[in-house]
Parts: C-alpha cells; structure tokens; sequence
C-alpha cells in the first residue's frame, strides 16, 4: 500500500472529507487529492498533522513492506512490578499479562546493516585488529533493552516490541507463518513459545 493509499484509507475511517482534511490541516483540497493519487508528498509537518489527525502513526503511514499495517498501541507500564529475575524474565511476564489466552512466540532480532555499515565493518575488519561484525554488536547495544514477540490470539497477529518503559502492541495486516521474516530493517527468527 502506498503512502497515498494509506492516507486515503485512514481519512475514511476517520469519517473526513478531502475538503474537511484540507481545512484542518490548513492546505488546498488538491494538495490532499495529490497526496492520495500519489503526484505528491505531503512536507515533514504535514506528515505530522496527519498522523494526528487521523490517529496513524508516521511508521504506518511510510512503511512500504506492507507487513504492520491495522493497529498500533504503546503503553507504558512499570518493569518493577513484574517481580524479582532477569529483565528477560519479567518482559515474559509482562507478555503473559498483556496476552493471558494467546500463543506467544519469543523472537531473535538482528537489525540489517546499511550499506555504509557494512562498508565499514568490511574496512574495520580488513585495515585493523578489530573483529569483523562490530556495527552489529553497535546495534545489539543500542537496542539491547527490548524484547520482541510474535501474538497469536483470535485469528489475529500482533507484532509486540516490550523496552524497559513500555509496551508496544502492533496488529499484523499480512499473516506469518515463517520460522524467519523481516519487518523493516529488522530481521526475525521465532525461538519458540513462552
């Protein structure tokens, strides 16, 4: 779905017209029409207006992997009361308490490099001592406080990311059925149930 389409879909559902968009936004109604068949892009604070307006977030609206797609919730919650044990531990309970009937898959992240990441990790490797692969233990450190789960429940997919602050809660349009899959710049293996 592109950027376009999106827009035009989270406009009807917010029950607004072309012109009743463009009014609150502060825009022509062809601006809007461009916006939605695609011959133009609506500017970074336009992006944000609309995000508010239309209760959808700016990854939904400019995704184009199509993989999250309906529904994003983030909640904050507080990890000390989820017990004693590891922080690993406590997001599982977390999980559990969020989703108590569901089927919840553990997931292993990697985040792909750039290409300019993997040009100096294949430099660092060839021209130092350094060991090949430090842009990826970089990107392990810096997301190392989240955990990653896969939410069967009802019928429906949701996509949970839990961080020591909160809890985020994305419904999948596209189901998966794959041990592996990617969603963005992320790619992702199923470790098993918890």
């Amino acid at each position: 779905m592109t950027l376009g389409e999106k827009i035009k879909k989270a406009r009807i559902e917010a029950g607004l017209s072309q012109e009743q968009l463009s009014e609150k936004l502060g825009v022509s109604r062809s601006a809007v029409a461009k916006w939605e068949s695609g011959k133009g892009l609506p500017d970074i604070d336009n992006l944000k207006n609309l995000s508010k307006l239309l209760n959808a977030s700016i990854d939904y609206l400019l995704d184009d992997g199509e993989t999250l797609d309906e529904m994003v919730m983030r909640e904050p919650y507080n990890l000390s009361e989820y017990g004693k044990g590891l922080k690993s531990s406590k997001k599982n309970r977390v999980i559990r308490d969020k989703f108590p009937n569901a089927e919840i898959y553990s997931l292993l992240a990697y985040q792909k490099l750039t290409k300019g990441e993997k040009i100096v990790d294949n430099a660092l490797g060839f021209f130092t001592d350094a060991p090949f692969g430090m842009p990826e233990f970089l990107n392990y450190l810096k997301n190392n406080d989240k955990r990653f789960y896969l939410v069967e429940k009802d019928g429906k997919q949701f996509f949970v990311t839990v961080t020591d602050e909160f809890i985020e809660t994305r419904q999948l349009a596209n189901r998966i059925d794959s041990k592996k899959f990617e969603i963005g710049n992320w790619k992702f293996k199923k470790t098993g149930k918890i």
